[in-house]
């Protein structure tokens, strides 16, 4: 069979033994064309969906009972192509899957010794065997992954291999314009006792921005390694925009910053550490963004970091501003450009604090601003050394209890209750916010029959939880059976906050939602399936906590599927066509790409077969898209939220159970497969931009695999 670049088969899916169909998704760019389908060498009737400008299409025909080989036409421009021939035989598909199957066990077998060969090959090269202690988890958890995630199309981020060829592949060269807007930046760089070759390497990284309109103030705060103060002796020398004052004692790292920042006459300050690396546009990009909104406060980039040979590894590609994930952790880190009188405001540095100095006025910034931007470009590098957090948390374990303390401090300064709970695994914070009373939630579950599902849900309900002040609405989308209705009656009696709403009508997931929220009495909506479990007590002490924040918008859980692996914690826009589930598959045991899987995180939208919104907001949007009636209505409604300016929230502490089959197959019935095209064509129409660039989905990252590094992307 050829291949043709007007025309794409993505699926080809024979079902059926004697009364065999064939379903064919593809895409294609032509725009006269048409099909014909052959059984036998016979032409047979065929039902087709197209959608788009770049069409996608679905071709669903019924095959003879008799019927042994198919084939596909395209005909276009006068032109016949064939796109597609299999054989219907039984035996022969069954073969094939066998086949298949084989060359995944072997494809999975070379895949083991691959990444066994590069890791020894590592190691040896890195370490000759004798590797940091501190680092042992990492690697094996680098190890884990590298064997889960097999893809030859995406690069591992966290592999410093993966890493540096990614960087090789994607080098750009960008022509730098003139700025017309060019204010005085300050730098400021503490230092204390760093060795000359450190130091001296940072201070090239200063001298050749590209922006040159900056100062640098360094402070050394009393250091006795006299290589120290031989090298800064050298820097004074290099440019006469280096300024350096020598304190008499030593006062730690946020005296010594607060002098910097006294020495500073710049607009804006940029914070640099002793040891670490700009790249040569760091300031220039900063700037830029500036001339686009001179209004900013607080601007920040991407980050890598250098390991102890030299070599770029761990990228830190940043979601745009997040403030609950700032509270799990402090995500911004490097590099942090920021108007300097709004430091001032704040109080500068926070002595006592030292080892989380930076976050703790991040926070106090975020508090004092919404001007902020994010650059996703690397424009930073963080060197790992022996002693420091970037090559190991565990190294500095004093900055996680200060780290602690200044969320303590923000929550206070913020007046709202709530205990920080530092996560053992990830080393990451979780707020668990403390409810003065316990406002009213409407549970809402939609269903048809199916009661012995139903009944393991509400009963979990019940039966678990520990927030007391709920209510129970079953949306009844008519239900026929007996035993459903029995149930009805039994639980209406059983509990007093239990009711059922009627919803007669053909299934509309939306309007059925919307009914029965409109009977809802509760100040908050959570919105369930009936086919969900659940597993944490303190389940909906953690979602309203959250959802009672005034800038939340939409709280999703961490569902698991009947295995323990994952089917929900959190929604990537643009993945897989409109959006994707993050870690679909993936052990509920494993950390995620900067704890993403053990500590709140804000993402564009949760799915709605468990979430929870104040009522208040969810009227404010309209409720649900009647016009979405069963794709896509739950991101629809995220983006909405977000777009009156809440953030979505992701909480892996709350966990349920989710029964939805991890295989659910496709929707090969013509008019269903329009449904779903029409449903995804309407989010493309109305939301094109923000599926196209997710705000909380860095976009270095892939659209093919979750955190991932596509070959050939560009930077």
């Amino acid at each position: 069979m050829e291949k043709y670049d007007f025309i794409g088969v993505k699926k080809a899916i024979i079902t059926g033994v004697k009364n065999p169909k064939i379903t064919v998704l593809g895409t294609i760019t032509k725009k006269d064309y048409k099909f014909k389908v052959y059984s036998n060498l016979k032409e047979v009737p065929y039902d087709y969906i197209a959608q788009g400008e770049v069409t996608s299409f679905g071709i669903s025909s019924n095959l003879p009972t008799n019927a042994k080989k198919v084939e596909i036409y395209l005909i276009t421009d006068g032109e016949e192509y064939l796109i597609y021939e299999g054989s219907t035989s039984f035996l022969k598909r069954l073969v094939k899957r066998m086949i298949n199957t084989i060359k995944n066990i072997f494809r999975k077998i070379g895949h083991i010794f691959y990444v066994l060969f590069k890791g020894i090959r590592f190691l040896w090269k890195e370490y000759h065997f004798l590797v940091p202690p501190s680092l042992w988890p990492k690697y094996y958890n680098d190890l884990k992954n590298s064997l889960r995630r097999g893809s030859n199309n995406l690069y591992n981020p966290l592999n410093q291999a993966d890493y540096q060829k990614w960087l090789d592949r994607n080098v750009q060269i960008e022509e730098y314009e003139e700025l017309g807007f060019q204010p005085l930046v300050s730098i400021l760089t503490p230092v204390y006792n760093v060795s000359a070759d450190l130091i001296l390497s940072t201070a090239d990284s200063v001298k050749n921005q590209i922006y040159q309109n900056f100062e640098w103030c360094l402070v050394d705060d009393c250091s006795t390694n006299q290589e120290t103060k031989k090298a800064l002796e050298t820097i004074s020398k290099m440019d006469k925009r280096f300024h350096i004052k020598y304190r008499k004692e030593n006062g730690h790292i946020s005296k010594a910053s607060n002098d910097a920042l006294k020495m500073a006459k710049g607009v804006y300050i940029a914070l640099l550490d002793h040891d670490d690396v700009l790249s040569n546009d760091a300031l220039y990009q900063m700037v830029k963004k500036l001339n686009e909104d001179k209004k900013l406060d607080f601007i920040y980039s991407d980050e890598d970091k250098i390991n102890i040979h030299g070599k770029y590894c761990e990228p830190h590609f940043k979601p745009d501003f997040s403030p609950d994930t700032l509270l799990s952790l402090n995500y911004i880190c490097h590099f942090a450009f920021i108007r300097k009188s709004l430091v001032e405001k704040v109080g500068g540095f926070s002595v006592g604090l030292e080892g989380a100095q930076d976050y703790d006025l991040f926070l106090k910034i975020t508090e004092k601003t919404n001007k902020i931007a994010h650059i996703p470009k690397i424009l930073y590098h963080w060197r790992m050394s022996e002693n420091s957090t970037a090559m190991s948390i565990t190294n500095k374990n004093y900055a996680k209890d200060t780290g602690k303390k200044a969320l303590e401090q923000a929550l206070i300064r913020r007046k709202i209750d709530g205990e920080v709970l530092i996560d053992k695994k990830s080393g990451y914070y979780t707020i668990k916010y403390h409810l003065k009373k316990e406002p009213l939630v409407s549970i809402i579950i939609p269903t048809r029959d199916y009661v012995d599902i139903l009944k393991k849900c509400i009963d979990s309900i019940y039966d678990k939880t520990i927030y007391k002040n709920f209510e129970i609405i079953v949306a009844n989308n008519d239900s026929k059976e007996k035993e459903t209705l029995d149930f009805f009656k039994e639980y209406k009696k059983k509990y007093k906050n239990f009711k059922v709403v009627d919803c007669i009508m053909n299934f509309n997931y939306s309007r059925i939602n919307n009914i029965a929220v409109s009977k809802a009495k509760g100040e908050y909506i959570l919105l369930l399936n009936n086919d969900t479990e659940v597993i944490s007590n303190d389940w909906l002490n953690n979602m309203v906590g959250y959802a009672s924040q005034k800038h939340v918008g939409v709280v999703g859980a961490k569902l698991l599927y009947e295995d323990g692996t994952i089917q929900h914690a959190g929604v990537l826009l643009g993945l897989g066509g409109v959006a994707s589930h993050a870690y679909i598959n993936s052990r509920d045991d494993e950390t995620g790409i900067y704890g993403r899987l053990r500590v709140p995180y804000n993402y564009s939208a949760n799915t709605a077969a468990c979430f929870i919104v104040r009522k208040e907001v969810y009227d404010k949007v309209k409720g649900l898209n009647e016009k979405l009636e069963v794709a896509y209505n739950d991101i629809d409604f995220c983006i909405r939220v977000l777009k009156e300016g809440y953030y979505n929230v992701f909480l892996p502490q709350v966990k349920l159970m989710h029964y939805e089959s991890k295989s659910r197959g496709l929707d090969t019935t013509s008019e269903k497969y329009k449904r779903f095209l029409e449903e995804s064509k309407y989010m493309y129409d109305n939301w094109k931009d923000i599926i196209e660039n997710d705000p909380f989905y860095n976009p270095n990252f892939s659209k093919k695999g979750w955190f991932m590094l596509d070959k050939n992307k560009e930077m």
